[in-house]
């Protein structure tokens, strides 16, 4: 018996409109995934991502659909909307692409990444964040922050590398203990063999990526998106083109980051200056 397929939320986004029509024009004509698959050129599998809108709809997907279908640029309609629209959940969705990464690369303006904060630097973000948590809520949430690290961990451990510019390392967060045992944390993963780190310093100026954060995935399938975040806000992008111009600003700055030998050196006299 075949599995029942996942139900549709057109509703929901200019994405999941695009599917469940995708869905709705394909059952009209009694035409399987397999069937549509050999029409679009595009695997089943793929096909079953776009009709559910969790994967982002390829550039040339609606003309073909438009074309099988008949439906006079209905498709290429809906992907023009899609393709300007802010994905809903996309925290969510970060978090999930992220786990199934398997190269993460982060430039870091002003805060430790998440993957690589020790508990004591994550607990105190989180208390500044929201001074009127309760103690059971920051905990939560500083739980959640390390069961994401255990990706680092996995076998096989994704490939992690950072820019950190020299004010995520200035700017202390819980005092001089905290940041040191933090310090010492990217001391440790500043070169390993799946991890490397490196620091952006003040003397390089400005840059493409200064007013936030960023983080690059790539899936097993090659597949790659973008999630820039600021003070509260974040945005998924998985728009080819835009995700190629936030790797070119990434490749960048890494480019005119310190090496890692040079950052190790680095980050020790950081730690050193810091008060007993």
């Amino acid at each position: 018996m075949a599995p029942r397929p996942r139900e549709l939320t057109p509703e929901r986004s200019a994405r999941d409109l695009f599917g469940s029509e995708m869905r709705r024009y394909r059952e009209e004509v009694d035409m399987s995934l397999e069937g549509l698959a050999t029409l679009v050129i595009y695997a089943k599998s793929s096909l079953a991502r776009f009709e559910t809108a969790d994967t982002m709809i390829p550039e040339d997907l609606p003309d073909r659909l438009d074309e099988v279908f008949g439906t006079g640029g209905i498709f290429r309609k809906l992907y023009a909307l899609a393709r300007k629209e802010i994905h809903p959940d996309q925290y969510r969705r970060r978090m999930d692409l992220e786990s199934r990464a398997r190269t993460v690369q982060e430039y870091a303006g002003q805060l430790v990444p998440g993957l690589v904060q020790t508990e004591a630097y994550a607990r105190a973000l989180f208390e500044i964040h929201d001074p009127k948590a309760t103690r059971d809520e920051i905990e939560k949430l500083v739980v959640g922050r390390m069961d994401r690290q255990t990706m680092l961990t996995a076998d096989p451990a994704p490939d992690f590398s950072a820019v950190l510019d020299e004010a995520v390392l200035m700017r202390s967060y819980g005092g001089p203990a905290v940041m040191r045992a933090q310090l010492t944390r990217l001391l440790e993963l500043t070169l390993t063999p799946t991890t490397m780190i490196q620091v952006l310093p003040f003397a390089h100026g400005g840059h493409a990526l200064a007013n936030g954060s960023l983080a690059l995935l790539t899936l097993e399938n090659g597949t790659q998106v973008a999630y820039e975040e600021c003070i509260s806000t974040g945005t998924l992008m998985e728009e080819k083109t835009l995700v190629r111009a936030r790797q070119r600003a990434y490749d960048l700055l890494r480019a005119s980051a310190l090496s890692p030998k040079d950052t190790t050196a680095f980050i020790r006299a950081v730690r050193e200056a810091l008060p007993s």
